[in-house]
């Protein structure tokens, strides 16, 4: 069967290699050679012969018959074969078909089962979408909540830094503010949103902005706090000391974003410092005074008992004055301890060198040392060691301080034998070193004790044997300061029952020749002849400033009592009122003030007191033009009069001009009012627009006043001398313009730091611009009526 299969292919190959058309020709001839061989053999097999006709007929037969019989057979082979390949390629698609059924029914299935699997994932997603939008839905729910909290949160904190007198401020490592509160903004006049982005070159002055980048540099590279004072301005020109206090500020992963700043106004706090610091000036000033004035009787009774001595006296008599010489010569001393204690306790010990005739300066100590050893029966004993410079520079009264000291000390602390004072020096081209040597026999210091006697307020215990010098306790260590700040040092050398050896050694400058300075009082002519009316109610004050305003030429007339004082007062018939503070009926400031209600022209009133005036804001504004201290002095009363009585104007007549039957006082005080006003400009002026220009400007000066005083002032404290210039310009020009000469000339000075003394000066002038303004726009006002 398979051969029959391979012969059948064959048959099909040859059929379609040669063409149904030579195939037929070919299988046909085949087939009648066949038949023509069958034939035969059969036949010969059969009939054992062959004819030709039987050969010629089955060939002519089998010629005729096979070709349509085999051409037939062909095309049917041809169309079956033709058929078979048909359906062999369609079995071959069908098949690819099959296949490629079969791999789509699996990527189907595949797919289907994936689509499953999304599906069900998908289904889980909606699930868990659901969730999450739910949880979504109450995380923003919970989320707005919070912004709400939070809004409201930092609201209220807005709210409250804003409301903080305190500067706070954000700045980031690029020096740009971040962010800041109401004081901050304030301060450099920008608004929150302005001032972001900026940095201090933007908003301060080069300079200020110079020391905040450093501070702030500083800060980055530290790491820490740190705090720095540093005076600020408003956009008015208003100053203030600020104490900065700057800290790195952080997010909450720990990077550094920049700095946080607070700032504290502390001008207040350096005003009461400055004035702590004048009180306890003032406080060393009064007692300075007192120190000065009890020393001055001090001094003639030491005089005098010691010319007393040197007569003819009894034992009795002589024993008592001793005692009062020595006890005054103590009493002087102590003074000199009260005195310098103070000025201890402050740092504030300070020389004055003068020159000085060096050979007079040790005769006089060694007068007043003998003196002082002759009262305990002691020898004294003064030794030259080598030749000693003529004239030297020295504070000579803090130098004699420190010797007196050491020879009172030697003088207290011996009982028998004596003090040697010897003086030494070395001598060079331009200077001079000077040594004494205070010896005494006396107790002696003990060797654990020297360490400790430059202390304050130390004093050596030894038993009985110290007992009689009583002291305070500060001699020796205000001296060795004074030795010191001379540049010089105090050594001790002592034994016990032996005696104490003190030395100390200075360097001095040498001069040429000592000048001596003679004070001149001058009372110009024009400062006499005043009529005074003084109430005082104590005789001696009375006589004292009495005799002494006499003396300088004035008309003196005195009440004892505020209400006498009222009854026969008369304003046309004094120059000047000098009012006690403490009455037996009522205060001067009570007489002040019922007599600025009583009339309208006044002399000054002039307060006359015994208490230290430190702010003299209370007395003027209880009506007094001027307060004094007790007792009166010429420089203070003729200051007064200078500036008061000279300064003020009587009433004018209605052109201006003084009546004829007024004195010479009244021709003075019109003299004065040019002093005080521009008249020249201001008569052109008001010729020109009236007076009721003139008015205007002066209501709008006084507003302004309060502003430039307030700036001024935190100027001063600042000690900020081209903002007292600038400040100081200002009040000029604007008091220019309404013609106040005066305030124009003194606000001129304080606006020229070239000036002589300019420092020195400055706080007279500005206190004289702030409590004379409001008199001299007065003048005016009453100048304008006139016109």
């Amino acid at each position: 069967m398979k051969q029959v299969k391979i012969l059948a292919q064959f048959y099909v190959d040859l059929l379609v290699k040669l063409g149904i058309f030579r195939f037929s020709l070919l299988l046909a001839a085949a087939l009648v050679a066949l038949a023509m061989v069958v034939q035969i053999g059969v036949t010969f097999l059969l009939q054992g012969s062959m004819r030709d006709v039987e050969i010629i007929r089955s060939v002519t037969f089998g010629l005729f018959i096979t070709p349509w019989a085999v051409y037939f057979l062909s095309v049917v082979v041809d169309q079956l074969e033709d058929s078979r390949q048909r359906l062999a390629k369609l079995v071959t698609k069908l098949e690819q078909m099959r296949a490629r059924d079969m791999e789509l029914n699996q990527q189907l299935q595949a797919n289907i089962a994936r689509l499953n699997s999304e599906i069900e994932e998908r289904e889980k997603a909606e699930e868990a979408l659901e969730e999450a939008i739910q949880d979504l839905e109450n995380e923003v729910y919970h989320r707005e909540n919070a912004q709400v909290a939070v809004a409201e949160k930092s609201a209220l904190l807005k709210s409250f830094l804003d409301a903080s007198p305190d500067l706070i401020y954000y700045r980031n490592e690029k020096n740009q503010f971040s962010g800041c509160n109401r004081a901050m903004a304030e301060l450099v006049g920008k608004s929150e949103q302005q001032l972001v982005g900026l940095t201090p070159w933007d908003v301060y002055p080069a300079e200020v902005a110079k020391r905040i980048i450093q501070t702030d540099q500083e800060l980055f590279d530290v790491n820490t706090a740190m705090t720095d004072e540093q005076w600020l301005d408003y956009p008015n020109g208003k100053k203030a000391l600020f104490e900065l206090r700057k800290v790195p500020l952080y997010d909450r992963n720990g990077k550094r974003l920049g700095l946080m700043g607070f700032g504290r106004d502390i001008t207040e706090r350096k005003k009461y410092e400055d004035a702590l610091e004048k009180a306890s000036s003032d406080k060393t000033a009064f007692i300075s005074t007192i120190s000065h004035e009890l020393r001055t009787p001090l001094n003639g009774i030491v005089g005098l008992s010691r010319m007393l001595l040197e007569t003819e006296l009894t034992d009795e008599q002589r024993g008592y004055l001793r005692t009062v010489h020595v006890s005054a010569i103590t009493l002087g001393n102590i003074f000199n301890d009260i005195i310098d204690l103070d000025k201890s306790d402050r740092r504030r010990l300070e020389l004055l060198p003068q020159p000085l005739d060096f050979h007079e300066f040790i005769e006089d100590i060694g007068n007043i040392s003998q003196l002082m050893a002759e009262q305990k029966g002691l020898r004294f004993d003064l030794e030259y060691l080598t030749a000693l410079p003529k004239n030297i520079e020295v504070d000579s009264t803090r130098l004699r301080q420190v010797l007196w000291n050491l020879i009172g000390n030697a003088t207290k602390f011996t009982k028998q034998g004596g003090v040697i004072l010897s003086v030494s020096s070395e001598i060079h081209q331009h200077d001079a070193e000077i040594i004494f040597e205070v010896e005494d026999s006396g107790i002696g210091i003990p060797k654990a004790e020297i360490e400790n006697i430059f202390a304050m307020y130390y004093q050596v215990q030894q038993g009985d044997d110290n007992l009689h010098a009583v002291g305070t306790g500060i001699g020796l260590a205000v001296s060795q300061q004074l030795i010191q700040l001379m540049g010089g040092n105090i050594t001790v050398h002592s034994e016990i029952g032996t005696g104490s050896t003190f030395t100390i050694k200075i360097r001095v400058p040498l001069v040429d020749a000592v000048v001596e300075e003679h004070i001149v009082t001058e009372v110009r002519p024009e400062m006499t002849g005043l009529s005074i009316f003084m109430v005082e109610d104590i005789e001696l004050n009375i006589v004292v400033a009495k005799s002494l305003l006499e003396r300088l030429g004035h008309e003196v007339t005195v009440a004892m009592r505020g209400d006498e004082a009222l009854a026969i007062f008369r304003p046309e018939d004094y120059d000047l009122v000098l009012l006690d503070i403490q009455l037996p009926d009522m205060t001067g400031f009570d007489i002040a003030q019922q007599l600025r209600k009583k009339y309208q022209d006044l002399p000054a009133l002039v307060a006359l007191t015994a208490n230290v005036v430190n702010d003299k804001t209370e007395y003027f504004d209880k009506g007094m033009d001027e307060v004094l201290n007790k007792p009166l002095t010429v420089k203070a009363i003729t200051s007064v009069i200078d500036n008061l009585v000279l300064s003020c104007s009587h009433e004018l007549d209605d052109d201006g001009l003084i009546d004829n039957e007024t004195d010479q006082a009244d021709t003075t005080s019109v003299s004065m009012i040019d002093t005080l006003l521009d008249l020249e400009m201001l008569t052109s002026y008001v010729e020109i627009v009236g007076t009721e220009p003139v008015y205007t400007s002066i209501e709008m000066f006084e507003k302004m006043m309060p502003d430039y005083l307030a700036i001024l002032d935190s100027n001063m404290t600042a000690k900020d001398q081209d903002g007292i210039k600038f400040e100081a310009h200002k009040i000029k020009g604007a008091a220019g313009s309404i013609g106040l000469k005066h305030i124009q000339q003194v606000a001129q000075k304080a606006q020229s730091p070239e000036l002589p003394a300019w420092w020195e000066n400055i706080n007279d002038w500005v206190d004289e611009i702030k409590y004379s303004y409001q008199d001299d726009i007065n003048v005016l006002k009453t100048w304008l009526k006139q016109q």
